[in-house]
């Protein structure tokens, strides 16, 4: 039909331009009415065409991420399943790889965290001040893509804490269950301080989280002479990227968690009150207010808002980090709520409400026995909906899941931990595989 109206219109347009001669209304009238029939029946099929393969790639992603269950409920929720060889296909498809899923046990799933990644090393280790901390903490953009790709090739799969455990309606805990192929390693993954913090400006990180032409999450980032690119030059986009041409890297379409604070901002983007009131400002955020006298606030909490709701429409979670980066070791249960207050006063309306914190310096408010119903950060933090706590620890796991809360313990996999135990990653992968030489060495002691 499409073909033939395309033929209709080529007649007409002719007899149209020919001009002058004899072309009668009524056989005129018909053509156009014969061709806007078709073109309707042209756009009809095409529409139906473009519903099918709209469902048939959500399904088809979903049996790619294991979560077999709603693909089939997908499927056949479309009224010609029966009749679509195509629909049925893959929802036998889906039934055969769901029986053959195994159930991996929760406490032996490990959690990895990086901090910004660093994309231009002969700025970050220039040997200034900064630079032994760079090296300490951080990962470049070689090593962390080389490391996604080792564990992808090593058969990890990324999952949240959410998979691993549940909340009841009464606010207790309950064990997850995690299905998976034989052979998958499923793993968590988080980022800290993705803030882009003032003090890294010009050491050669990204600058901001942004929606670029195409509603997608990438860096914005400022070359070396002032210049300003947009790519993937941080954790989040690679990982995006990398997730789109291997999207089994992805159980039911996690990604991985932000454990943010709020001092500066959050995303790039200086959403902090300070930055509006002009009260209590350090010397970089006043000195940024001083290099951006056309500053808007408002605009800014409006950006990193859509940022963040793109980035959890595509599988990332947020955690808190604590407002200030604060060490929750050493703080008294009463700074901690005052801090977590302004998390939620400052940061939550633009990230969302959380239920996981994530200990800057990995400082936690209990030791390696468990939280206790008597202390007061536990007592806190369980009071003000956080379910879910993350540390740092060494070992290759450390999970505890009991009926008041989710705990784990994170792995760094920066330039510290590659370089003075690189045997302590060998379950993830060989550090000489994904070293980068730009590195100076040694790395400074902590």
């Amino acid at each position: 039909m499409k073909k033939r109206a395309m033929i209709l219109t080529a007649v007409l347009t002719a007899a149209v331009l020919a001009g002058g001669g004899y072309f009668p209304t009524d056989i005129g009238n018909r053509l156009t009415q014969t061709v806007s029939a078709a073109k309707k029946d042209s756009d009809k099929k095409d529409d139906t065409s473009e519903s099918e393969g709209s469902v048939l790639d959500q399904a088809t992603l979903m049996y790619q991420q294991y979560n077999y269950d709603e693909a089939i409920k997908l499927l056949k929720q479309q009224d010609d399943f029966d009749t679509n060889k195509d629909y049925m296909d893959l929802a036998a498809k889906c039934q055969v790889a769901k029986s053959t899923l195994v159930e991996y046990p929760l406490e032996q799933i490990t959690h990895v965290f990086f901090h910004t990644l660093i994309d231009d090393t002969g700025r970050a280790f220039d040997g200034d001040s900064k630079s032994g901390n760079y090296n300490q903490v951080m990962t470049t953009v070689s090593e962390f893509n080389k490391i996604i790709q080792i564990m992808y090739d090593k058969g990890y799969v990324l999952v949240s804490p959410h998979d691993m455990a549940t909340v009841n309606d009464d606010g207790t805990m309950s064990r997850g269950k995690i299905m998976v192929p034989e052979g998958k390693i499923p793993f968590v993954l988080s980022q800290d301080d993705v803030s882009y913090y003032h003090y890294m400006d010009g050491d050669g990180c990204a600058s901001k989280l942004i929606l670029d032409e195409n509603g997608e999450v990438k860096n914005e980032y400022v070359e070396a002479d002032g210049s300003v690119s947009v790519g993937d030059y941080d954790l989040v986009p690679l990982l995006d990227t990398f997730i789109k041409e291997h999207p089994d890297f992805s159980y039911h379409g996690r990604k991985g968690i932000l454990a943010m604070t709020g001092y500066n901002g959050v995303l790039g983007y200086r959403t902090d009150i300070a930055y509006k009131t002009g009260e209590n400002l350090q010397d970089d955020q006043k000195k940024f207010l001083e290099d951006n006298p056309d500053f808007d606030y408002d605009q800014d909490v409006a950006d990193a808002t859509k940022v963040a709701d793109a980035m959890k429409a595509e599988g990332w979670e947020f955690a808190s980090h604590t407002w200030g980066h604060m060490n929750a070791t050493e703080r008294s249960a009463e700074d901690l709520k005052t801090d977590d207050q302004k998390w939620k006063s400052y940061v939550a309306p633009i990230l969302g409400d959380t239920d996981m914190i994530i200990f800057a310096f990995g400082a936690d408010i209990g030791d390696w026995s468990g939280y206790s119903s008597d202390n007061p950060k536990f007592q806190y933090y369980k009071s003000a909906g956080y379910d879910y706590f993350c540390n740092v620890d060494s070992s290759q796991y450390f999970v505890q899941i009991t009926d008041q809360y989710f705990r784990q313990g994170r792995r760094n996999l920066d330039g510290y931990r590659m370089y003075y135990n690189p045997e302590m990653l060998s379950d993830l992968f060989d550090v000489a595989d994904v070293w980068d030489s730009s590195r100076p060495t040694p790395v400074p002691q902590m």
